[in-house]
């Protein structure tokens, strides 16, 4: 059972989920989620399956298997070139102008689900992604390298930022999420 549950958290996490955290999410001992984490390794470490498991410094993760590494990189390159689509660029208008700026905010904003879009954004180095403890989340800011292609010093440089940064009606949007998020 809780090797299906460390699964779970593995696959649904973008990122290293660390054994003490696993530890706590399951309210078991580090002995047996590492006992769990070796059971997982043993069944998906293999050359017959495209993912495995990184174990590293008390951190765990989901990965692509390393023999197909070539083939990962063939996607990534393909998803990193080009144009972006409309709903990257309003999302990378919202975190400009609005950044530090949270997916759930985004979201409220656009109405829409932002994650592979951010996570794309995230790939072309066009946005930062940093914790923010007093969010309890992640929160999004456009790069310095986005910055520095537009040609700018800072996104205060951006058109109408003042006015778009603090607009009234995108304020309001966001506060009705902040309230309802409260009353959960």
């Amino acid at each position: 059972m809780i090797t299906t549950e460390i699964e779970s958290l593995l696959f649904s996490s973008s990122k290293p989920l660390a054994v003490g955290k696993l530890k706590k999410m399951l309210g078991v001992s580090e002995e047996l989620v590492e006992e769990a984490v070796g059971d997982i390794k043993k069944r998906f470490n293999t050359d017959a399956s495209g993912i495995h498991v990184l174990h590293h410094e008390g951190m765990v993760q989901f990965v692509t298997n390393p023999n197909q590494a070539e083939l990962v990189s063939t996607l990534f390159r393909q998803e990193v070139s080009g144009e972006l689509t409309r709903p990257s660029l309003e999302t990378l208008t919202i975190i400009a102008y609005r950044g530090p700026i949270t997916k759930p905010e985004i979201e409220q904003i656009r109405g829409v689900n932002c994650s592979l879009i951010l996570r794309n954004l995230l790939m072309r180095g066009l946005v930062d992604e940093q914790d923010d403890v007093e969010r309890l989340q992640p929160v999004y800011t456009v790069s310095a390298e986005f910055v520095k292609h537009l040609g700018l010093h800072s996104v205060q440089e951006l058109p109408d930022f003042e006015d778009l940064h603090e607009n009234e009606k995108i304020t309001q949007l966001v506060e009705e999420l902040d309230s309802e998020e409260e009353t959960v």
